[in-house]
């Protein structure tokens, strides 16, 4: 008797939220297989180590994936250490530059660890696709560049764009697709996730697998999740995402700042909550609904005791009328005693060696703006040459930033 749940209850969880499958039927048939023979199916996913932090928008596939792991199927994680020297051009309207291999196997070391965030990489494979592509002789190379035309090379509408605009096209981006479609060659994947933007990618993967000999995945894609603009991807490079290692307070804090427009589509993609209930929820008041998606997100990632204290300290600090208090849980900063000048500090240099600004060009407008105080009342600077005077546990506070001063 078979493990698995009936292939309809399965479909079920698989479907919610899914943008295209190539094709349903055929994944249909493939669970039903599985759900005969007792033989799980195997489930890709694939990332490139591009930077130090696993977002939000990568997690919107590893979701899927982890729906596919606790349905009993086993997940194929590839890390990229050989396309991320490639670069992906999927979904951009220019290059991307590749990144060097001491910068892939840094970024590498960290992403297993905040991937582990979401899936049971335990119960995973995690393969490196640079353990066949540093294997793959000149003829290799050569037969794999044979399996394609230039002309549906540049089909793609990120290449028909850029073809459009003049804007340059690199022969070895168009590598990239064939490197991706041959790891499922290698794996054998069964199916394979990746957002809208990667269905190019996906297919070119079952075309290699039939030519190999092989059964064709499904190319399951998810929707983009729009990053903290509420209108571009969540990307690296747009610095509009969240990262998985972010604390528990940045994670709630910077989701609390999304559009409202954003809230359903978070929901959806980034918690398992019904359906109808997302509905109701997102009907509701603004604030409320997205105090509780941040606080789902939280729950995820730092656990619900995390949560609730990030809830309770929003609360206190923003929630109400009248004054305004202080959270229950301050982070500190530390400050060298030596840079004190008779117990004080220039309000510019404070808030710039706490890091509450970027810059002391930034701490100067923002003293203009009358948004930096500090102490119990709240003390506004009264010019950008004031002084602050500086004790052991001093609050400071610029915005929705809240610090501890820490003398040393």
């Amino acid at each position: 008797m078979s493990t698995f749940k009936p292939v309809e209850e399965q479909l079920a969880v698989i479907m919610r939220g899914a943008a295209q499958i190539e094709t349903r039927d055929e994944l249909k048939k493939k669970l039903e297989r599985s759900y005969a023979t007792g033989k799980p199916l195997r489930i890709k996913y694939g990332i490139d180590p591009t930077g130090f932090d696993v977002h939000l928008g990568h997690t919107v596939p590893l979701r899927k994936l982890r729906q596919f792991q606790e349905l009993g199927h086993t997940p194929v994680l590839i890390i990229g250490t050989a396309t991320a020297a490639v670069g992906d051009p999927s979904g951009r309207d220019a290059s991307r530059q590749g990144l060097t291999t001491e910068q892939i196997d840094k970024n590498a070391q960290t992403y297993l660890t905040q991937i582990a965030k979401v899936i049971d990489v335990t119960c995973a494979e995690v393969r490196p696709n640079g353990d066949w592509f540093t294997k793959f002789t000149f003829a290799d190379m050569l037969k794999l560049l044979g399996s394609t035309t230039i002309q549906r090379m540049i089909e793609r509408d990120d290449f028909t764009n850029r073809i459009k605009t003049g804007t340059a096209i690199y022969l070895h981006e168009c590598l990239y697709p064939l490197m991706q479609g041959w790891d499922s060659v290698e794996i054998h994947a069964d199916v394979e996730l990746g957002g809208t933007e990667q269905l190019y990618n996906l297919m070119v993967g079952r075309d290699l697998q039939r030519t190999a000999g092989q059964e064709a995945q499904i190319c399951f894609t998810m929707p983009i999740l729009r990053g903290l603009d509420g209108e571009k991807k969540m990307g690296k490079s747009l610095g509009n995402y969240i990262g998985l290692n972010e604390p528990a307070k940045e994670m709630f804090g910077k989701t609390m700042r999304i559009p409202d427009t954003l809230m359903k589509e978070w929901f959806e993609l980034l918690t398992d909550r019904p359906e109808k209930e997302v509905a109701a929820i997102v009907a509701g008041h603004p604030n409320e609904a997205k105090k509780l998606l941040a606080s789902d997100i939280v729950t995820f990632y730092h656990g619900a005791t995390a949560a609730a204290e990030t809830v309770a300290d929003w609360n206190k600090q923003f929630a109400g009328s009248g004054a305004k208090q202080d959270p229950d849980h301050i982070d500190d900063v530390t400050i060298p005693a030596a840079k004190l000048v008779a117990g004080g500090m220039l309000a510019v240099e404070l808030i710039a060696e706490a890091k509450l600004a970027a810059s002391k060009g930034e701490a100067r407008r923002k003293i203009e703006e009358g948004a930096f105080n500090y102490g119990p009342d709240r003390t506004r600077p009264a010019d950008v040459k004031a002084s602050v005077p500086v004790s052991e546990g001093l609050i400071v506070r610029l915005g929705r930033k809240i610090l501890r001063v820490r003398l040393s």
